[in-house]
């Protein structure tokens, strides 16, 4: 399909990108218009990138952050490659239904829908959640109907202000958005107000049926002041973007004794103590849509609020939205300055991003496509026989995260004989972002095109964790090779399939367990192989990164402890070379808020050749201290570890230590393990050991829960 993308940060550009795929509580539509905001849209765009970076130090210390831990080398790579990555443009549009989940039961195929939601974009084919789509009145042309979203989110502003009957109520700001507000404000029977520095903008809100507009600051309390017998407004909202306070200043100014301001528009929040305190002004945000924005349960799994207790929510606005356009009540042409067709999308951002311009709204126009697309259901792999012993590695990545970048590819791409096949994504401009940088023949958001292709012998998992089981067990079944990054799996039948089809595969698995393979780590297991008895080991980690909204935060998809503790049981086993055998665990208290008690927990091991060993796994700290260290104890000496950097050995006869630029393994694993399928060497992490690390971490959580000692019995469960 074709999709509008930046390019780097400031290139528009029309590209062809896989199709994205459905999802559960999803649908795929097939827009006939999308909006193009002058707004927030376009701020994502920067001609003058140099500037940009000024204006948003941040982007500064991101890559600061980056260069002490990744390198210099690394770091400029990565920021050469940002100057040709995709990012997803458009939020907003109009068409119809062409496919629907089985989860989807009250939309059918062929319905006229309108669709919102970040990521969506302007595109022949767009994926959204069930609660950001909304039918359109058969009234609505859908041209009009396109800015549904836009209209969401200035009724959410209105609604935020709880505006009523014979309020006056001031608009800061005249574009886009505040053009739709002026025109809510004055359905819900308020005295409407508005101002904006351009004269034109002001102009056009007066045809739309505001009261009174205004373009000269200096004037402007005096005039909200004329037009109010004196009182000044009962409300303000500011929908103004601005890098000042001076629409916060202004709002204040012109906000009556004890009004509100509202706050919907990207400005800098500024208001002076002693005036705010005198008027006793109330002061409120506007989110987005309304109850439901940013919410993944509403948004991406389809849980709407019951309208009992949450009566407006974002999709609830969107059609309460088009209602008023069907009634008349709101009128958006006037807002369209021009509609491009959708090859022609570059132009339609010059257009609106001209200076000059007096443009507030784009629209691209696609080929109305009403023809219904069924999604493929899936269809029951074999299991298919181990390939040959290959002559060269051609490999699929399934995910584009971080770890891909800054980990795999830098060894992969030096590594003579392997190259990038293809790379999966659900997100098809970063499909393609990452195919274009590793020279990869194919992009695709259909994992099945990766399963079938005779030609990709390996398959690197590196997707969300929850996601690693199902897709490294296909992989498996489509007899490739498999390197899944930790965990292996989230729950004990996960285990037991994955376990089943590598034995029957007879393929290559490993898991990314790369502490085996850092230099300190494996001199400390030197040392320790050397011990005269049991050893004693203690582990403590600090990952404070992990927290919030973070989504290896939530514990529904393994949380830290299945996410990331899985290396430190690991760890711990190839340390000791011995099965733990039972775990007692306390974690912090379990609840809905930060810190979340099932990522902070210390656990006690004990092993089958006595050694015991206490691994502490926190969120709560911060990132000043230390990552991890590990110190081991056995008869006649002592050996730490600190976050990959330094060694320390403590015997009789002294003191060893070692230190230098952490190195955390990934090099020699990843070329173990590729040399492991191109000469039948030996791999030292296997399946097994993915599976021993998840079991760990379950009996963990479990064990904290319920407050007991829990076995860990392996061969139990893979018997």
């Amino acid at each position: 399909m074709k999709q509008v993308l930046r390019k780097g940060f400031k290139h528009i550009v029309v590209e062809d990108v896989p199709d994205p795929p459905l999802t559960p509580h999803h649908v795929l539509v097939r827009p006939c218009y999308s909006l193009i905001s002058s707004g927030t849209e376009t701020a994502s765009i920067h001609p003058d990138i140099l500037k940009s970076v000024a204006h948003n130090p941040s982007q500064l210390k991101m890559v600061l952050s980056v260069a002490r831990q990744q390198g210099p080398l690394a770091t400029v790579d990565e920021v050469r490659a940002r100057f040709e990555s995709y990012a997803v443009l458009g939020y907003s549009g109009s068409g119809y239904v062409a496919a629907k989940h089985p989860t989807i039961t009250d939309l059918e195929i062929g319905d006229r829908v309108v669709y919102g939601g970040e990521g969506t974009g302007h595109a022949e084919t767009v994926v959204t959640g069930r609660n950001l789509v909304g039918r359109v009145p058969a009234n609505v042309e859908l041209p009009d109907a396109s800015f549904a979203t836009l209209g969401a989110i200035a009724l959410n502003a209105v609604r935020t202000a709880g505006i009523s009957i014979g309020d006056s109520v001031a608009v800061i700001g005249l574009g886009l958005v505040g053009q739709i507000i002026a025109q809510l404000a004055r359905v819900h029977g308020a005295s409407v107000s508005g101002f904006d520095l351009r004269q034109d903008r002001v102009e056009l809100a007066k045809t739309l049926g505001i009261h009174h507009g205004f373009s000269d600051p200096s004037s402007i309390q005096d005039a909200i002041l004329g037009v109010t017998d004196g009182r000044g407004a009962d409300c303000v909202i500011i929908a103004a973007a601005a890098k000042s306070d001076a629409p916060c200043l202004t709002a204040l100014s012109v906000c009556r004794d004890r009004g509100k301001i509202v706050v919907v528009g990207a400005v800098q929040l500024s208001f002076p103590w002693d005036r705010m305190y005198l008027k006793e002004i109330q002061l409120f945000m506007a989110r987005a849509y309304g109850p439901g924005s940013y919410d993944p349960d509403y948004e991406k799994k389809g849980r709407d609020y019951p309208i009992a207790y949450v009566r407006w929510t974002e999709n609830r606005n969107m059609e309460e939205f088009l209602r008023l356009i069907s009634l008349g009540l709101v009128n958006v042409k006037p807002l369209i300055s021009q509609i491009f067709p959708l090859d022609q999308a570059p132009a339609a951002y010059s257009a609106i991003m001209d200076p000059a311009s007096r443009s507030l709204a784009m629209v691209l126009s696609y080929p109305q496509a009403t023809e219904p697309v069924q999604p493929v259901p899936p269809s029951a792999r074999k299991v298919a026989n181990a390939p040959a012993q290959p002559t060269k590695i051609q490999l699929a990545i399934v995910g584009a995260g971080g770890i891909v970048k800054w980990a795999h590819m830098p060894v992969i791409r030096k590594f003579p004989g392997a190259s990038v096949r293809a790379v999966y994504s659900t997100s098809g401009a970063r499909a393609k972002t990452y195919a274009e940088r590793y020279h990869a023949s194919y992009s695709t958001t259909d994992y099945a095109q990766i399963l079938s292709d005779p030609d990709t012998n390996l398959v690197l998992v590196v997707s969300r964790n929850q996601y690693h089981a199902p897709q490294a067990l296909a992989a498996l079944r489509a007899g490739k090779h498999v390197f899944v990054e930790k965990p292996i799996a989230l729950t004990l039948d996960e285990c037991r399939e994955l376990h089943s089809a590598a034995a029957q595969s007879g393929t290559r698995f490993t898991v990314g367990f790369n502490r085996r393979f850092a230099p300190f780590y494996v001199a400390q297991k030197q040392r320790l192989a050397r011990r005269a008895g049991p050893a004693v080991i203690n582990v403590r980690v600090n990952s404070p990164g992990i927290s919030g909204a973070y989504w290896m935060a939530d514990p529904a998809i393994g949380g830290a402890i299945l996410g990331e503790a899985c290396h430190f049981v690991d760890l711990l086993y190839w340390l000791l070379d011995s099965e733990p055998v039972s775990v007692y665990a306390c974690s912090l208290p379990i609840r809905a808020g930060e810190p979340i008690g099932q990522n902070n927990l210390s656990a006690s091991f004990r092993f089958a050749d006595g050694s015991v060993a206490s691994l502490t796994y926190c969120t709560v700290g911060n990132d000043v201290s230390s990552g991890e260290r590990v110190e081991c104890f056995a008869p006649g000496f002592g050996v730490t570890t600190d976050t990959f950097r330094s060694l320390d050995v403590h015997e009789r006869l002294g003191k060893h230590s070692r230190s230098f630029f952490a190195d955390k393994g990934y090099e020699p694993q990843m070329n173990s393990f590729l040399n492991s399928i191109l000469k039948g060497s030996s791999h030292p992490v296997g399946i097994v050991d993915g599976i021993r690390a998840t079991l760990g971490c379950l009996k963990m959580l479990e064990s904290a829960k319920s407050g007991e000692v829990c076995s860990i019995d392996l061969p139990a469960l893979l018997a």
